[in-house]
Parts: C-alpha cells; structure tokens; sequence
C-alpha cells in the first residue's frame, strides 16, 4: 500500500548547485516514485534563501509540522535531501524528529543518509526530554506567580461568567443575561423558587448559558455563590475547579467591573445559602414526617406565616406559637382539609368557576418583562446592522439576510408575548378541570399512601390562606 510522503526543502543562499530548489525536489521525487510513496503539491514545504540554524525562523518548515498535528494525519513521512536540510541544529533535529514520532506517528527520512537512528541522537533525545520538562515546570511556576499577583489587584484572567464579557480585559455587562441574573438572584433570596426550579423555568424560555446548554441547579448553585456580580474577582492559585470557595487559599479582590446585584441582594442570599446548608449537611437529606397531605400549604390570614402542626390533630400559626401574630389561627386539620376538597368538587363540578389572575411577581410577569426588554433592543440591533452595510463590512447580501432574521426575531417575540398575555386564558377549562378532578380523587380515596396524596396537593395548590376572623379558606392554585 501507498505512503503519502511530504517533501521539505531548504536552499540557503550559498549552496551549490547540487542543492537548489528544482535540484532537490526532483530527487525527492524520484525516490518517491522508487518506494511506492505519493507526493501531493500541496506537502511540498521549502524555504528558499534560509539559513537552517534556527527552525522557528523558517515559515514553510514550522507550517509543516502544524500541519503534521492535524487528525487524520495527512501523510506519513517527510522526505529531505539531507538531514541538515531538516534541521542544521543537531537539538532541533531530535526535538522536532522525536515530537513527529511520538505525537503524529511519522518519520523523517533522508534519501542519501541512514543516520536518523544513531547513538548520539537517542541519548540528546532523553537529555533534551529532560531539559523541557524541567522548562515546562519552571515556566509554570513563574506563570502561577505572575496570575497570582494579577489576582491580588482584581484583574480578569478567566472567561467571563454568565452576565458578561470581556473587553479590553475588563468586564463588560451584557444587558439581555443581566436580567436573568437578577431573576435568579431575587427568586431565590425572596424563596419564591428554588435552584431547580429556576433552571427548569430559564430552560423553558430558552435561555442558554454561555456555552449554549441548558441551566441544571449546578449552574444557578455556581451563580448564586459568584462574587463576580457585586464586582468581586475570586482565583484558586492550585488552578483546579472547585465549589469550596471558603478556602483559605482562594484570592478574592475587589475589581472594577460594574456590579449586576446589589450587596444587599448578595448578603441575603448567603445567608440563605448558608442556612441550607447547615441544614442540608453532604450526605444528609432532611427528612420530614408527612402525616396530613396540606402540611406546608396553609398560611396565616393575618400574618401570612405557615400554619404548623400543634397536636395531632391541629394546625396552629408559627407566628403565633412565637409570640409574633397576635390572634390564633388553629383550625382542626381534617375540617380544613375537607372544606378543600369540597371545593375542589364544586369546581370540577361547575359549581365554580375558576378565576385565574397571575401574581404581579409571578415569574410569567418577569418574562413579559424580559421580553419587553428584548424587543425594546430592536431598532439598536437594526441600526447596527445598517451601519456594518454602510461601511462595507457587510454585503447587501447580508445585509439583507441579517434585517430578515431580525424581523423573523421581532415577529417571534411578539409573538410569545401576546401568547404570554393570554396563556392562562386560552389554556383548555377542560383540562383544568380534569387535573383538579383527578387530585380531588386522590385526596379522597383512604387506599392512597400519604406522600402521595401530599405531592399531588402540592402539584396543584400553592397555598391556602386561613382567616379565622372570617372563617374563611382561600386557595391559590399553581
């Protein structure tokens, strides 16, 4: 079978003739023809008028070797005259004949020398090995030292974290990520949403992290534990990934960067992160004894604090048990929780009919406003491209092609905003129903285990406030 062969030429300015250019390429060939190997054009290198002392200084032999680094490999030899047409340095020889051995599995040969394997050469080789390695390290603690003081000043040497991008080797805000970093933020620190549900709710609108996935609990976990967002710079000088960014070794400095949150915001969320996980220690999870399936649904209608288990039998206000609320809330836990499934019934039934009004703070409004906020970036995008037209940057080809995907754009989100107004509207009654009736049948069959009973209750209610004044219950759907 046939080699496929580079040739690789070098010609200084006194050599004879017997090493011109045509000279050399013309036995390259022939003695490629003899061995059965195949030289395309395109993998004949040669420097002309070069002196060989030095390989980083000849073009057409350091495009070689890149090229030799590609995968599939796209030969398997390289052919010279003589082997001080490869390399005139000896050290360069072995360096650069051992790398194409070891990396790309291709040899060096020389049509009228056999010297590639001498004695000499195998030893140079381990003593040069030896010497790049020792290199390697010592520029690599010179280089930590270097990163470690930049560290120490709050300058920027990692990719930009999700909200930003480098410019200029500062970071810049990007003001579409920006919002979505400040949704995390106020979701999470007013426990509105929880880290999964926050990466369920971005993945549902699209929104990408910077490498284009999807958002997983790790990712708002390593969000919400980033000082970058109140303009703080952290570096671990081992250079290893890591979440324990309490380490005494971690650098954290102040940068100069504008902050996306506010330290009150920060503050607030530490504080709950450090909250969950005293509670949620490595190894544990929280166990909790479900004995009624509303556990965890009903509010105070005066203060708005959980109703807690008092007795078996009794739910009671926790501000109240505290001394905070001043007016009882008990309530008999099988009494309310009959009233709920009655009126369950009664909806299902027609009875009732089902009033849907999204909270000011649900996170539908904030993805209105999300993509108010987008559309609103339209005639800047349009006049950008407009200007990349008039300075000859771009085409009228793609120019044209750039406004319509932008139009495409704009119609998509108006679009999904008009869909967004009237989701709850257009969403099937039937369906409500049918959901409501199968958790009401649940809840009222004495065969079906408690847990389960609690997450359907907890699938389709999400609250239920008790005015005891009143004497009333009001459930808030999901």
């Amino acid at each position: 079978m046939s080699q496929f062969a580079a040739a690789y030429i070098r010609v200084s300015t006194d050599d004879q003739l017997e090493f011109s250019l045509d000279a050399q390429i013309k036995a390259l060939k022939d003695y490629a023809k003899k061995n059965d190997m195949i030289i395309l054009n395109e993998h004949i290198y040669a420097d002309e008028g070069i002196s060989g002392k030095r390989a980083d200084k000849r073009p057409s032999f350091m495009k070689m070797i890149a090229t030799s680094k590609k995968k599939p490999r796209p030969f398997d030899v390289i052919l010279v005259h003589k082997f001080d047409r490869f390399a005139r340095s000896r050290e360069d020889s072995v360096v650069y004949k051992s790398m194409l051995k070891r990396e790309s599995g291709i040899r060096v040969i020389s049509i009228t020398e056999q010297m590639e394997d001498d004695k000499f050469s195998v030893i140079l080789e381990a003593m040069l090995e030896a010497m790049a390695e020792y290199y390697s390290l010592n520029l690599s603690d010179e280089v930590k030292k270097g990163m470690t003081e930049k560290a120490t000043r709050g300058e920027l040497q990692t990719c930009p974290c999700f909200g930003y991008k480098a410019q200029n080797n500062q970071l810049v805000i990007i003001p579409e990520e920006a919002q979505y970093v400040k949704f995390i933020f106020e979701k999470f620190a007013n426990q509105e949403m929880g880290m999964r549900q926050i990466a369920i709710y971005l993945n549902d609108i699209g929104v990408k992290t910077h490498r284009g996935g999807n958002f997983e609990n790790r990712t708002i976990d390593y969000i919400l534990n980033n000082p970058t967002y109140i303009s703080m710079l952290r570096w671990n000088p081992a250079g290893k990934l890591t979440r324990k960014w309490n380490d005494e070794n971690i650098i954290l400095a102040k940068s100069t960067h504008e902050p996306i949150i506010s330290q009150e915001l920060w503050d607030k969320t530490q504080a709950l992160l450090k909250d969950r996980k005293q509670l949620y220690k490595k190894g544990q999870h929280k166990t909790v004894t479900i004995k009624h399936w509303s556990q965890g649904l009903v509010r105070c209608g005066n203060c708005g604090k959980a109703l807690c288990l008092s007795s078996l039998d009794y739910y009671q206000c926790g501000g109240y048990a505290k001394g905070k609320c001043k007016i009882s809330h008990a309530i008999k836990i099988e009494k309310l929780e009959t009233l709920v499934c009655e009126q369950l019934k009664k909806i299902f039934q027609n009875e009732i009919k089902v009033t849907i009004v999204p909270k000011e703070t649900s996170p539908l409004s904030t993805e209105y406003e999300i993509l108010s906020f987008e559309l609103s970036q339209y005639d800047d995008k349009l006049k950008r491209i407009k200007e990349a037209y008039r300075n000859g940057i771009d085409t009228l080809e793609e120019y044209k092609e750039s406004k319509e995907a932008l139009e495409k754009e704009q119609t998509l989100l108006n679009q999904k905003m008009e869909l967004l107004k009237n989701h709850l509207k257009i969403e099937k009654q039937e369906n409500i129903y049918h959901q409501i009736k199968s958790v009401y049948d649940l809840l009222t069959d004495k065969s079906i285990p408690i847990d389960v009973k609690y997450k359907a209750s907890h699938f389709l209610i999400n609250k239920i406030t008790f005015y005891k004044q009143k004497n009333i219950i009001e459930i808030e759907y999901k």
